[in-house]
């Protein structure tokens, strides 16, 4: 998924620009992450997210964000060239975003996700990748302050982050609602969380997923997961 051009079903993602390329974790998150009227994409990047919750929920006012000002442009683009004009990408920093705005009823974010490695040389990578931009903490606080009463909290993270990403949820003032434990093929540990958050308890749906049976053929669970996106 590394080119600088990837088609879905119902528009492309143009991705020279960005730091970050669509991939697996924003795919998953996009198309299992629950909607509403209002939904904020937190480090928007392609855009990709944001436009996937737009092909979802075609009622929704869909808001993308990010700090850095090549992805914003692109996100634009990739926008301006899809079918789905109710996205409105920003360039801002999700910490001081929103301070006068109504709550979203749904928020999704891919996070960055490298805390304690070396950040890499490349400045734009560091900006998308590494928590300096972002932390889990700032991140948590923001996503409590931004989100409706009822709404929905939603992330992707790599497996080595869960604990860490649990804790600064519940200091927020979170509840877990949901976590699919995702696998990359049926004997393998799972290398990454879907993982849902409410602001008020309402019980804890757990799942398991698997992307690949074997290289290269997609599972049945992922098929349907993204049938509606890939070609």
């Amino acid at each position: 998924m590394a080119n600088d051009y990837f088609q879905f079903r119902q528009f492309a993602i143009r991705q020279n620009r960005c730091a970050m390329k669509v991939g697996t974790d924003g795919t998953l998150l996009g198309a299992w992450a629950r909607g509403g009227l209002t939904i904020l994409d937190i480090g928007t990047g392609t855009g990709l997210i944001a436009l996937m919750m737009a092909q979802r929920f075609p009622a929704a006012r869909v808001v993308g964000i990010d700090i850095d000002a090549e992805a914003v442009r692109q996100a634009r683009e990739n926008v301006v060239a899809s079918p789905f004009r109710h996205v409105d990408i920003q360039e801002a920093g999700v910490q001081t975003f929103g301070r006068s705005s109504s709550p979203f009823e749904a928020i999704v974010c891919n996070p960055p996700y490298f805390e304690a490695s070396l950040e890499c040389p490349d400045a734009q990578r560091t900006l998308a990748r590494h928590t300096a931009s972002l932390s889990y903490r700032d991140l948590m606080a923001s996503a409590w302050r931004l989100l409706a009463d009822n709404g929905e909290f939603s992330v992707v993270i790599p497996f080595n982050c869960k604990s860490r990403v649990e804790s600064e949820a519940v200091l927020a003032g979170f509840f877990k609602s949901r976590e699919c434990a995702v696998k990359t093929t049926p004997r393998k540990q799972p290398r990454r969380y879907l993982m849902a958050f409410r602001k008020h308890s309402c019980g804890l749906e757990l799942s398991e997923g698997v992307i690949e049976t074997m290289p290269n053929v997609r599972s049945e669970w992922y098929q349907q997961l993204t049938k509606d996106f890939y070609l």
